[in-house]
C-alpha cells in the first residue's frame, strides 16, 4: 500500500487542530504560517488520508453528573471468531462503554465504562454485560481520581511521519470513543447487596446469564 510522508506543516496542523478543532481555516492557517488556500488544501488531503478521523467536542462528565469511571475485565467462555464477533456487536450497543479492548492474559476484553453513580454501575453488570451471551466472568475495579486525560497524540514535528491511507469502508469500523488514560483504581464496596458486592469487588465471577 502507498504511504505518504508528512512534513513539518502538516505535523503543525495537526497538532493545531488537537488542540482546538474549532480553529477556523483562516486561524489555522496563521498558527502555521501558511496563507488560507493551501492550509485549507492540506487539511482536506489530511481528511482523504484518514489522518484526520473526524472533529468532535469534547465533553466534561463531571459537568454533566457522570462521575463514575470503571475498568471492567470480560472472560468469555470460548475464544471462537463469532463469540468474538457477537460480544463486540453487544458492547458497541452499550453507550456506558467508552473503550473495549481485546485483551492477551487471563481476561479477553478490558472496558472502559462511564456511569452516573455506583447504581448505574451495579445496572450496567447486572443487567447488560452479564447478559451477553458468552461471557463467562466479569470482573470491576472502580477508578477513585483522573490523573491524567490526553486526547492530543504525541506527534513530533522533528521526525518524518509515514502514513497510509485509510479506505472509507475501514474508517467505519473505528470505536467512535474519546481517548481517555486510566487512573488508579480502588475495589468498589458496600451499598449493593452481598453476592452483587462480591463480584463487583473483583471476589467472584458473573454467570453467563442471571436466572
Amino acid at each position: 500500500m502507498t504511504t505518504t510522508a508528512l512534513d513539518r506543516i502538516d505535523i503543525k496542523i495537526l497538532n493545531e487542530l488537537q488542540q482546538n478543532a474549532s480553529l477556523t481555516n483562516v486561524e489555522l492557517a496563521s498558527r502555521v504560517n501558511l496563507s488560507p488556500s493551501p492550509c485549507l488544501a492540506r487539511v482536506r488531503t489530511l481528511e482523504k488520508l484518514g489522518v484526520i478521523d473526524r472533529r468532535i467536542a469534547v465533553l466534561d462528565p463531571a459537568v454533566l453528573g457522570i462521575g463514575v469511571t470503571a475498568f471492567i475485565q470480560v472472560k468469555l467462555e470460548r475464544q471462537a471468531q463469532p463469540s468474538l464477533e457477537s460480544f463486540t456487536r453487544s458492547i458497541d450497543r452499550l453507550g456506558e462503554v467508552m473503550e473495549c479492548y481485546l485483551m492477551t492474559g487471563d481476561n479477553d476484553y478490558l472496558l472502559r465504562v462511564m456511569v452516573s453513580d455506583i447504581e448505574a454501575l451495579e445496572d450496567l453488570i447486572v443487567n447488560k454485560l452479564s447478559r451477553i451471551t458468552g461471557v463467562s466472568s466479569i470482573r470491576s475495579n472502580l477508578a477513585l481520581k483522573r490523573i491524567s486525560h490526553k486526547t492530543v497524540l504525541p506527534i513530533d514535528t522533528n521526525r518524518p511521519v509515514q502514513v497510509r491511507p485509510c479506505s472509507s469502508s475501514r474508517r467505519l469500523d473505528r470505536p467512535a470513543k474519546p481517548q481517555y488514560d486510566a487512573s488508579p483504581q480502588a475495589r468498589i464496596d458496600g451499598g449493593m447487596n452481598p453476592e452483587t458486592s462480591r463480584i463487583l469487588r473483583g471476589d467472584g465471577q458473573y454467570p453467563s446469564s442471571l436466572p
